[in-house]
């Protein structure tokens, strides 16, 4: 643990550094049971699923592991990653939802954590900040993915837009949260919301309706992310995994990554899943 001094006597611990994912246990890596991973930046790369990202998924899903996507992106689209992807479930809007599809029953089970009434009165406050804050960071612009979003707005500041440096997204989210609404920051957007749920509250309630609280199964749980959105999920769950493109954000993410990936975006997960997957192979093979 290294430490920072400031002004004074006073000295404060600084998060720890990731460790290269090479130092990550075999025996925990083959352990697991449940894939967590952000999508942005994570499982994509420069914005668009590769065919190796994709097979990594769908490799995870035939060894027997849930993934559960944990995304800022829509509802509309965490219908169709449930519907289509090789995953378990998916938490969306920064864990205002969380939808499971049941193939065999044809049926996908949604839980949405505010009603249509609160959620209406939340959006006129929300389109009122986010104008606000896009007139004072020229450059930004509303997400193109926020007609099909429920409970948050987005700007963005680097998919379709800038790229904007970092300290103008973080002005963004400042503007959102002096007007009473949490914000967080992803490699692409500002996320905002009114109401009291972040990724980590999604996952609890996922867990708890699905299959076990959580916190029960943190030793079988792996969570991989990128950026300054995913810290709630970096600092709890032991073995958490930041994609190489994790580096920038280091500096401001109160919880960082156990671990870090060589390769960025989606080649890093995939790394992550050779890894988890070789790990079995090696526990299987001595047992």
């Amino acid at each position: 643990m290294c430490h920072i001094r400031l002004m004074g006597s006073v000295t404060r611990s600084a998060p720890a550094l990731p460790r290269p994912l090479a130092a990550a246990p075999t025996a925990r890596l083959a352990a697991l049971r449940w894939v967590l991973t952000d999508i942005d930046d994570t499982l994509t790369t420069e914005g668009r699923l590769t065919a190796e990202a994709y097979a990594a998924l769908e490799a995870l899903q035939a060894a027997g592991l849930r993934v559960v996507p944990v995304t800022g992106r829509p509802a509309g689209w965490c219908d169709m990653v449930a519907r289509f992807w090789p995953v378990a479930a998916v938490v969306g809007e920064n864990g205002a939802l969380w939808y499971a599809m049941d193939h065999a029953a044809r049926r996908i089970r949604r839980h949405h954590v505010q009603d249509d009434a609160a959620r209406l009165a939340a959006r006129v406050r929300l389109d009122a900040l986010a104008a606000q804050a896009m007139a004072a960071v020229p450059g930004s612009r509303i997400a193109a993915d926020q007609p099909f979003r429920m409970f948050d707005v987005a700007v963005d500041f680097a998919e379709d837009t800038g790229p904007l440096p970092l300290a103008q997204a973080e002005r963004i989210a400042a503007i959102f949260r002096e007007g009473g609404a949490e914000a967080k920051v992803s490699s692409i957007h500002v996320n905002a919301w009114i109401g009291s749920w972040d990724k980590l509250a999604g996952l609890r309630h996922l867990f708890a309706a699905l299959w076990q609280p959580l916190e029960e199964v943190l030793d079988r749980v792996a969570f991989v992310g990128d950026s300054p959105n995913d810290a709630p999920l970096f600092g709890a769950v032991p073995l958490s995994v930041g994609v190489a493109n994790v580096a920038p954000f280091l500096p401001g993410i109160a919880a960082p990554p156990a671990f870090v990936t060589e390769g960025a975006g989606g080649a890093g997960f995939v790394e992550f899943a050779r890894a988890v997957l070789a790990a079995r192979t090696m526990e299987e093979t001595r047992g």
